[in-house]
């Protein structure tokens, strides 16, 4: 059956009527890339099905949470038994105690463990907690690193504020915006700059250790330990947002990878195995000052929510017991990239390829891209180009220059050689738009 978006478009045009844009989250809308987003009926593994009747391999995963793949049976098959003794108590249970062994486990720097609704409540959260632990004011953030649209932390975020040309929103307020300083990512003499002039107000530094929303940019050697080293110096907290990277890159998140402790964590995605959820947990002596333990108010009516822990206990579950799991995944996406490199050189393009764990990302540029300002220098018309090409190829990639990619167990090497073929189209039309411009 030929590709074709019909019955997407005629749905999105309603659904336009009634919801902002026609989404419920900005990228979703393709406005970044033009065209008509596919509106999604089913998924299952590593493919999704659309309304009209196009199947596509995924490679956005609902954005990083579907590390296993689209309704892994052992999911399904748990959510069912779950769903029968209700969706909601608003008490404690047994599965909130469980995922958080689960997270303590896997992440040793996260000593107690709150769980949230989402990674946007994780960083709201873990903010409040690091200023009234160190009775300090002020944030460190990093330019193109995104940690959720709650207003402190809406500057210069990247994702899809970056694709849709709004990096920093109308209303949020100077007086918040102006508490948090933003400094470029991979740029130790500029972080120590600000501590040197501001340290003593600075309540904590929060970073992606492996940013995903400019694009996916690896840390340069050692720039995470000197972060680190930096912050103990000044006596301000260190927050890792791995809600992201957490379980993605590796099953104790990136802060195993590079050998670094953090005093705060924050967490979402993979842990919830597909249903929302958040969490942020990090040093005891810290934690503790949460309610009902201490002073910091934080709560939510569906923290802990049945359905999630459930999603998420076997999800982990899954993981920790898959032999070699991460080995495999991070070849899978070894071989994509060598994939990708050689059919984009066969055009003369010699494209910016970065990947750690089950993560990826390829940037349109031929300089090195290790910051939010090289990321934006990419070239997002033949990145457009490329991403709707692919779509009519049957691969989903995500709609922007400035988001990662995704593997999962469930792709297989047919899935990433039928990825390779298609690109090869896919180039030879970038290509085309090149020689147009």
């Amino acid at each position: 059956m030929a590709f074709n978006l019909e019955k997407s478009a005629q749905a999105f045009a309603e659904a336009k009527e009634y919801i902002p844009g026609g989404v419920n989250s900005p990228v979703r809308s393709f406005r970044g890339v033009g065209g008509t987003p596919p509106f999604i009926a089913a998924a299952n593994g590593s493919k999704l099905y659309d309304i009209d009747g196009n199947q596509y391999i995924d490679y956005v995963q609902s954005w990083g949470p579907m590390i296993i793949g689209h309704a892994h049976p052992a999911v399904t098959e748990a959510l069912r038994e779950a769903l029968v003794r209700g969706t909601s108590y608003g008490a404690p249970t047994l599965l909130e105690t469980q995922l958080a062994k689960l997270v303590t486990q896997a992440v040793p720097s996260m000593e107690m463990v709150r769980m949230v609704n989402s990674g946007t409540e994780a960083t709201m959260s873990v903010l409040r907690l690091a200023r009234a632990y160190t009775k300090r004011s002020k944030i460190i953030k990093f330019a193109g690193c995104y940690h959720g649209h709650h207003d402190s932390l809406l500057v210069k975020a990247g994702s899809g504020a970056t694709t849709l040309g709004i990096p920093d929103s109308p209303g949020v307020p100077d007086s918040i915006a102006g508490s948090t300083i933003t400094v470029n990512y991979n740029n130790i003499q500029e972080l120590e700059a600000v501590f040197s002039r501001v340290g003593e107000e600075i309540a904590a530094v929060i970073i992606e250790p492996v940013p995903g929303n400019m694009g996916m940019v690896l840390p340069r050697e050692g720039y995470l330990k000197q972060v680190r080293a930096i912050t103990e110096k000044y006596g301000s907290l260190l927050i890792f947002d791995e809600v992201m990277s957490g379980f993605r890159v590796a099953y104790g998140g990136a802060q195993s990878v590079f050998g670094i402790k953090p005093d705060l964590t924050c967490l979402g995605k993979v842990i919830g195995g597909g249903l929302p959820v958040g969490a942020y947990g990090g040093r005891r002596d810290i934690m503790e000052w949460i309610a009902p333990a201490g002073p910091v108010y934080q709560a939510g009516t569906l923290s802990g929510n049945p359905l999630a822990m459930t999603a998420g206990i076997t999800t982990l579950t899954i993981l920790s017991e898959m032999q070699d799991a991460y080995a495999k995944l991070s070849g899978k996406v070894e071989t994509l990239a060598d994939g990708l490199r050689a059919q984009a050189e066969k055009f003369g393009f010699h494209l910016q390829y970065h990947h750690i764990g089950s993560m990826f990302g390829m940037f349109f540029s031929e300089q090195p891209v290790y910051d939010y300002d090289s990321a934006k220098h990419s070239d997002v018309g033949a990145f457009n180009t490329f991403f709707h090409a692919m779509l009519e190829q049957g691969v989903y990639l995500a709609p922007s220059q400035f988001e990662a990619g995704f593997m999962s167990t469930a792709h297989t090497d047919e899935d990433i050689m039928q990825t390779v073929a298609a690109s090869a189209y896919a180039f030879a039309k970038v290509s085309e738009y090149k020689n147009r411009k």
